[in-house]
Order: structure tokens, then sequence, then C-alpha cells
């Protein structure tokens, strides 16, 4: 499917200084120091991993320490939330850890 100049546009959020910058939605997975894998999703990355590692997720409090190991980037929010539903699913999380196998390996997850 090509992305059309007006679905973009839609997709951009004005700057305080009138510029127009994209916005992203952004589908990640965590590394929790349990060994598990938490998946979410958000439209600032890197605000909300700050907020994930000073414990103020209560799905990841005190599982910390936590690493940013997969994220994925989207134009379209109901993509993003329909990605993220698909990878809390049982075959989601069967293709996922398929897709970054090598990963999980250095990091001694599998």
């Amino acid at each position: 499917m090509a992305v059309s100049y007006d679905t973009v546009l839609s997709n951009d959020r004005i700057t305080r200084q009138g510029k127009r910058k994209k916005m992203f939605y952004y589908v990640y997975i965590l590394l929790l120091s349990n060994k598990k894998l938490y998946t979410g999703s958000t439209s600032n990355l890197v605000e909300r991993v700050d907020k994930h590692k000073k414990g103020y997720v209560i799905s990841t409090k005190g599982k910390g320490p936590l690493k940013l190991i997969h994220y994925e980037a989207y134009l379209n929010k109901k993509d993003a939330s329909r990605r993220e539903k698909y990878l809390k699913t049982t075959e989601g999380k069967r293709f996922l850890r398929q897709q970054i196998k090598l990963l999980l390996k250095e990091l001694k997850y599998i």
C-alpha cells in the first residue's frame, strides 16, 4: 500500500517553533530482569522507556534493570496498536522470538 502525501501530513505534529514534525507510533519490546519480554506501544519511545526504567509503569515496576531490545515505528496509530495486540498473542510471541532469535541468543535469553 502506497502512503500518500496527505496521509503523511495527517501524521505530522506542529512543534512550538511552528515546524512540522512526523509523528510516529512505536511498538517496543523490553527484556526484564526476570528474563521475560514486555511488549508495549507509545508515541514517545524515549520518554516511555525512561518511565519504565524509573519504575513509573506498574506492569514493569520492580522488574528492572530492563533493556530496550526491539522496536518498530508506524505512521498510523491503529497499525501500531494492531501490531502490539498481535505480538501479545501466543502466535505473535512465537513469531517475535523467531524474528529476533540471534539477538535473544546474544542476550542469553534462549
